[in-house]
């Protein structure tokens, strides 16, 4: 039996999943949560063996949260299941420690093949990400959009000015100083060629990275 906890924020999205997964003799829902800070505790608990997870996020970015599990249960399997196309976040997270990424425009089939693999211990790749990390591997990629040039602290930092959360607030819940903060926002940016956070805000709405 494998135990599977389920994070979003949209209630209908967690009962559809929930009756979905009832359907299988080997699956069983034990836990719901709909932000970052109940997926920890969900993952605290002990009691699911894969954490089937959205990151967006009412609390805190997606990225941020699936640092805090992984940083706390490195043994934990979490399985993204986003709105985001794979191109957004996909290698990111995978780079975090995320077990696989999913849209959630894919077959509900693939979700229980992906739930199984990555109890296993192995990673889930989709056909589209795997072409991703092919193109990485082989130097392709050098006309990705600016925003796939940023580290992943400073993607961080982008998408929480994206959505207007101020440095003080980011420093602190980020245990970094307010002077580095700024720093990684003066990086930001000069990457991305703009100026302003409404600029930022922009362009993430643009390029579909906040909703």
């Amino acid at each position: 039996m494998i135990r599977v906890g389920i994070v979003d924020d949209h209630a209908i999205v967690r009962s559809g999943l929930r009756n979905f997964l009832a359907e299988h003799v080997d699956l069983r829902v034990m836990g719901e949560a709909n932000n970052g800070k109940e997926a920890l505790e969900l993952a605290r608990s002990g009691d699911v063996d894969v954490l089937l997870m959205d990151i967006s996020m009412p609390d805190q970015s997606g990225v941020d949260a699936m640092q805090a599990i992984k940083a706390r249960f490195p043994e934990l399997p979490v399985l993204i299941l986003s709105g985001f196309p794979e191109a957004h976040y996909a290698t990111t997270l995978l780079r975090q420690g995320a077990s696989g990424y999913l849209n959630k425009e894919c077959e509900p089939d693939e979700i229980v093949n992906a739930i199984r693999t990555v109890y296993r211990g192995r990673r889930y790749i989709s056909p589209a990400v795997a072409e991703m990390l092919a193109d990485g591997a082989a130097g392709a990629g050098n006309d990705k959009p600016p925003h796939e040039h940023l580290s992943e602290r400073e993607l961080q930092v982008f998408l929480r000015l994206a959505k207007g959360e101020t440095i003080g607030h980011m420093a602190g819940d980020m245990f970094l100083s307010v002077k580095t903060v700024s720093t990684y926002r003066t990086r930001v940016l000069e990457k991305l060629k703009l100026s302003t956070n409404s600029e930022l805000t922009y362009y993430a709405l643009k390029n579909g990275l906040i909703q």
